[in-house]
């Protein structure tokens, strides 16, 4: 009998636990929701933030507010998050330079990304464009490649920064194509723009969103995509692998993580609300216009990216030989 009353008091335990789990994501969120947004208002994560956040208020009847904390690459605002209580209350929009690039750039980072987060969905990935001034010849990136190895250390590329993106992509187009081309860091897409426009730079890597608003005064000329896919907002422009530099692929790409703990009922309830709104119409109509294309997958799917990108950074980041001061 005593056996029995054992194993009663333990089903009737692990139900109440069922049931508590369930009721824990059917009340959730029941107070307001913080977005952090690693970086300043106006850039990419910003946008996905509050374009997410509109929907996901009127869905949920909750406030959410969002918490704009840039510096340091992003990795202000992402230590913010893995400091956070896991709770569901605290989520961030982060991109890829603080949750891969940067682990191979700055071995001593404040937290660890495949440790201290929680995977919910990847929302959205953006190619960079290489694109170069009107006055430069080259058409397409063979004549570019060509032109760079008749001039070597003449042409210039431009960055919004070391240890960017949009320097990976140039460091490494230069180490699998065997040119020299000099590469001139900016603090910011929108002074790379402007000196590009104005012919002070004969290229760059630009991210999409910066760059889609001067293509069609051809102000500057695209050449390629670093994405594996083309880009729905520009589809004509193809990608640098179809370009003939095999095997490139460098994307700005964005999700949605939490502290790590937190809650599977939670994080699934956070998937599943994400990766619905990632289907409407008007939001992935906006999404493609600022140069993004939707993803929403599952949180396994989102965290195997990751890994994977930690370990394509790492291979480039050790070929090219990139460093931060």
């Amino acid at each position: 009998m005593e056996t029995a009353s054992t194993v009663e008091r333990i089903v009737v335990a692990l139900l109440g636990a069922l049931i508590a789990a369930g009721a824990g994501a059917q009340s959730y969120p029941a107070k307001p929701v913080r977005i952090v947004v690693p970086y300043p208002p106006g850039g990419g994560n910003d946008f996905l933030a509050r374009l997410t956040a509109q929907k996901l208020g009127e869905k949920w009847r909750q406030s959410i507010v969002i918490d704009n904390r840039g510096g340091a690459s992003g990795m202000i605002g992402a230590e913010v998050v893995a400091r956070s209580p896991a709770d569901g209350y605290t989520v961030c929009v982060c991109a890829s330079p603080e949750i891969a690039l940067n682990t191979t750039l700055y071995p001593k980072m404040s937290y660890d990304p495949t440790r201290d987060f929680s995977t919910v969905t990847q929302l959205a990935v953006s190619p960079l464009v290489l694109a170069v001034h009107p006055s430069l010849p080259p058409r397409n990136v063979q004549d570019f490649i060509a032109l760079a190895k008749k001039r070597p250390g003449e042409l210039s590329y431009s960055s919004v920064g070391a240890g960017s993106p949009q320097h990976i992509a140039g460091e490494w187009m230069k180490l699998l194509a065997g040119i020299q081309v000099i590469h001139v860091p900016y603090k910011g897409g929108g002074p790379q723009i402007v000196d590009l426009m104005g012919g002070h730079m004969h290229s760059g890597f630009l991210a999409l969103p910066v760059i889609a608003p001067y293509l069609k005064s051809g102000r500057v000329r695209p050449l390629a995509v670093t994405t594996a896919r083309r880009s729905s907002t520009i589809p004509d422009v193809p990608t640098l692998a179809e370009a003939g530099i095999a095997g490139f692929d460098v994307s700005q790409w964005y999700g949605v993580v939490v502290p790590a703990g937190t809650p599977a009922e939670v994080t699934g309830k956070l998937n599943a609300d994400f990766v619905e709104l990632l289907k409407l119409s008007d939001v992935r109509a906006r999404m493609i216009d600022m140069g993004a294309d939707p993803v929403g997958n599952t949180p396994a799917q989102f965290g195997e990216l990751i890994r994977s990108e930690i370990a394509k950074y790492q291979k480039i980041v050790k070929e090219t030989k990139i460093t931060i001061n």
